[in-house]
């Protein structure tokens, strides 16, 4: 039987802590490293070996992972002082579940690429459900001969794993993800306002417009949820509106011209200056109540 590689994991938070946690059901070793040392302590007990640094991470394992809240994060525990790339050994494998900005994820590929390593970008997108439940899409930039070691640990975590292309593929991929769904949930925002201004009832809108051209995992999923006044995260808004943020940032950068996202990105950061950065992303239809002078609950 083959032996299985040694994994380290970076940043246990709200996707990383179960993701983390499937590979250790899954009989792999893995070593973690959080700021944050409570949740570290908690996989300790789950069978997870503790690290205290990024650069210790790399040094006792073959393939490391990251889940981190943004650009600088990311590039900090790769690249920075006592970083993954200071205790990175020819061959090791680096992979960033983060969503990043492209320009960095293939700064990175360069980076360690110059030491005989590899670096993988690999956003996923699934929230919190697909995370625990291992059914998260995994999408994938850089070697394609890296990815073909990493796809049984990817099978773990993911049910869908394209490789999109070379290094800052993945993110862009990521980006487009987040492009359509910020749509979705302003769009299921306006239609819920929409109809209850008008007096219809919103419950039976939704129900008469699944079957029909609107159909979508936004709708399918998330009404049930803001009907029942539930409107915790889910994906949180201010991770929402940061990746927005990369999104029009990595747009303006390469001159494409997106208009709607825009929009919804001051739509996100409305959220932010309610006070509601920490509510599910579906909870923008909160800015749509407070225009409309309405509540979809009253």
């Amino acid at each position: 039987m083959e032996n299985k590689p040694a994994l380290g994991y970076i940043g246990l938070g709200l996707m990383g802590k179960p993701m983390a946690l499937n590979l250790l059901n899954a009989g792999y070793e893995v070593v973690v490293h959080n700021r944050s040392r409570q949740v570290v302590q908690e996989l300790v007990e789950r069978g997870a070996r503790e690290a205290f640094s990024p650069r210790e991470v790399s040094s006792r394992v073959d393939i490391v992972f990251t889940n981190l809240p943004d650009s600088p994060d990311v590039e900090q525990v790769a690249l920075g002082e006592d970083g993954i790339l200071s205790g990175a050994k020819e061959g090791l494998i680096y992979v960033d579940h983060s969503t990043i900005k492209p320009s960095l994820a293939r700064k990175i590929d360069h980076e360690f690429r110059a030491v005989g390593a590899y670096a993988l970008d690999a956003p996923v997108s699934g929230g919190d459900v697909g995370a625990q439940n291992g059914t998260l899409a995994i999408m994938v930039g850089g070697p394609e001969e890296a990815l073909e070691k990493l796809v049984p640990i990817f099978n773990v975590v993911g049910k869908s794993i394209t490789h999109v292309g070379e290094a800052g593929a993945g993110q862009i991929a990521k980006a487009a993800n987040q492009i359509m769904v910020a749509a979705q949930m302003v769009a299921m925002a306006e239609l819920l306002v929409l109809a209850k201004k008008t007096g219809a009832d919103p419950v039976r809108v939704v129900k008469a417009i699944q079957g029909g051209a609107a159909q979508c995992w936004t709708l399918d999923v998330k009404p049930e949820r803001l009907f029942a006044g539930n409107r915790e995260p889910g994906f949180k808004a201010y991770m929402q509106e940061k990746d927005l943020k990369i999104v029009v940032d990595t747009a303006r950068e390469y001159g494409a011209p997106l208009p709607s996202a825009s929009l919804h990105t001051q739509l996100y950061g409305a959220m932010l200056q309610m006070g509601m950065e920490n509510l599910d992303n579906s909870a923008v239809i909160g800015v749509i109540e407070k225009l409309a002078a309405t509540n979809l609950l009253d």
